[in-house]
Order: C-alpha cells, then sequence, then structure tokens
C-alpha cells in the first residue's frame, strides 16, 4: 500500500507546486482572476498564486507595439490616394486592468479610428496639400487617437504617415508635369545664359573696335609723323618740299606693292607699277592744288575790280581758262 500511495503523493505535490507558482516575463503583466473575479495584476518576475482558486485569466505586453494601417481614401481634387499610418501604441502600466478587460480586439478599434479620422480629413486637401502637410495628418491622428485610446488603458506613442500612394495615372501625369516644370526651368537658365554670352560679346567687339580705332588713329598719327620728320631730313640735304614728296609717294609705293606680295591669299590688285607712277600721282596732286589755290586768287581780285569799278566783268569761264592755259605752258617748259 505505501508503495503505491507514495509516488502518488509525490505527483500530486509537484502538480499542487506547478499550479502555485508561475513567472512573469520583463515587459509583460499577468492577470489573476479568483473565481472568475479579477483578483489582482502581477508583474515581471516569480509569483505565486492559489491553486485550483487563482488562475491566470491573461497576459499582456508592455512593450511598444506597432500598427500599420492602409487608407483608401479621395482629396478635394478627386484623386484617389492610399495613405499608409503607423500607429506605435502601448499599454498603460497602471492601466492594465482596463486595457485587459474594457477593450477585447485593440488593434480593430485603433484601426476604425484611424480610417475615421483620415477619411474625415483627407478629403479637405488637394493632392499636393496631402505631401506637404503630412506631418500635419500625423499630430491629429496622434492627438484624437490618443484622446480615444486613452479611456481603455492604451497611450499612443506616435503616428506617422509613411507613404503616400495616388492612383497609378495620376503618378504618371505628376512625373509629367514635374519633367516639364524642370525643362522649363533649364529653358530658361540656358536662355539666360545665352543672353549673358550674347551681350558679353557685343561688349568684347565693342571694346574690340574701339581698340581698333585707336590703334589706327595712333597709327595714322605716327605715319604723319614720320613723313614730317622725313620732309624735315630731306629739306636739310637740300631737295625741296616737292621733291621730298615725290620720293615719300615712290617709297610708300613700293613698300605698299612688298606687302601685297607677301600676302598668301590677298585679291588681285592692279595699280601702276613704273618708276614714274609716284611722281605723276605727286604732279597731279600739286597741280592740282595749284590750279585750285590761282582760281581762288583770281576770283577774289575779280570780285575786287568788279565792286571798285562799274564795267561789267569778263566772266568767271574766262578767268579760268587763262589760269588753265598758263599751267600748261608751265609745265611744257618743265618738259
Amino acid at each position: 500500500m505505501n508503495m503505491i500511495t507514495t509516488p502518488i503523493l509525490i505527483l500530486f505535490f509537484l502538480i499542487l507546486l506547478l499550479s502555485t507558482v508561475f513567472i512573469v516575463k520583463q515587459q509583460s503583466a499577468a492577470i489573476i482572476e479568483r473565481f472568475g473575479k479579477f483578483s489582482s495584476v502581477r508583474g515581471p518576475g516569480i509569483q505565486f498564486k492559489i491553486p485550483f482558486v487563482d488562475r491566470i485569466s491573461g497576459r499582456l505586453s508592455l512593450k511598444i507595439l506597432q500598427l500599420d494601417v492602409v487608407v483608401e481614401t479621395k482629396t478635394s481634387d478627386d484623386v484617389f490616394v492610399k495613405l499608409k499610418v503607423s500607429v506605435q501604441y502601448r499599454v498603460v502600466e497602471e492601466k492594465v486592468f482596463d486595457a485587459f478587460y474594457k477593450l477585447d480586439y485593440p488593434q480593430d478599434q485603433i484601426t476604425s479610428y484611424v480610417f475615421d479620422l483620415i477619411r474625415s480629413q483627407v478629403p479637405k486637401m488637394k493632392l499636393d496639400d496631402v505631401f506637404s502637410k503630412q506631418d500635419d495628418i500625423a499630430v491629429a491622428v496622434k492627438e484624437s487617437l490618443g484622446a480615444a485610446m486613452q479611456e481603455y488603458g492604451y497611450f499612443i506613442v506616435k503616428a506617422l504617415v509613411t507613404d503616400i500612394e495616388p492612383d497609378a495615372e495620376v503618378k504618371i501625369a505628376m512625373n509629367r508635369i514635374n519633367a516639364a516644370d524642370r525643362e522649363k526651368t533649364a529653358a530658361q537658365y540656358e536662355g539666360d545664359a545665352a543672353r549673358i554670352l550674347i551681350v558679353e560679346k557685343a561688349k568684347a567687339e565693342a571694346e574690340s573696335k574701339r581698340l581698333q580705332g585707336q590703334g589706327i588713329a595712333d597709327q595714322r598719327r605716327e605715319i604723319a609723323k614720320g613723313i614730317e620728320d622725313s620732309v624735315g631730313t630731306l629739306g636739310a640735304v637740300g631737295i625741296n618740299s616737292q621733291e621730298a614728296s615725290a620720293l615719300i609717294v615712290v617709297t610708300q609705293h613700293y613698300d605698299t606693292l612688298q606687302s601685297i606680295g607677301q600676302e598668301t591669299n590677298s585679291n588681285l590688285i592692279l595699280l601702276p607699277n613704273s618708276p614714274q607712277a609716284g611722281s605723276t600721282m605727286l604732279n597731279d596732286m600739286v597741280a592740282a592744288f595749284t590750279a585750285s589755290s590761282k582760281i581762288g586768287e583770281a576770283m577774289q581780285e575779280q570780285n575786287k575790280s568788279d565792286s571798285d569799278t562799274s564795267p561789267p566783268s569778263t566772266g568767271k569761264s574766262s578767268i579760268v581758262d587763262e589760269i588753265i592755259d598758263d599751267l600748261e605752258a608751265g609745265e611744257e617748259e618743265q618738259e
């Protein structure tokens, strides 16, 4: 008899011990009921209960949990959009009783509140405002949901709008609009760059022309000084001004022919190249200047004589003819 009852008694005490002692994990809580009525909330560590009288009704995690809710709604500009809202929540340690007994399915309750809030706020906004004000939406979700869930022993840590996905066709249109705006901006920048380039090029050309004109003016001034010095030098050795001018003209004539011959791509230019060409040109110029001077003097004398005497004048043409005859006679004598 003792051989049978001893193992039974040992087994009974083991079962009694196991039903008396239990362990609660860290960041969790155990709800103890006695005869179906709430008795106590046990925290982490080793705990004891009355066997066959107390029982563990449930356990709640005190960690921060996350629930992702996807809501599809329509904006004020009639664009369907899907919002993904991530809600982070936890059970308030002092309100484990409320969290366990007042709310059976907290995730469903949170989902319902999120749906209600999003579908009441987003339809008042345009699509662009939904993107730019997603933080405001998240704050509104946290405040509204926090006030509602606090009654049931839950604390809303944070609410985040983690994704906004419009309809596929709307996304394509938005990308096209964005690309067009960027192309417009790029075209404006390119136009500004081209305008600046044209302006700077025009300024450079203007400065180049100014410097070129200044160079030509300086060149002619120096040439005139050189001719003046050359005439003075030749006059010092007994050469008169007419001979000196003829020598300078002939020298410049042959210098011009030499410079034309050095250019490989120059066009054909026909110029008199005989030794008498320079002298002939000079003589023609001197004769023209002399004739003009004599005509002017004769006309002044004629006008003066007409004013002194009343007889009619012989006319301007006769005076010019006489001066021309005198010049021709002088040239024949020189020859």
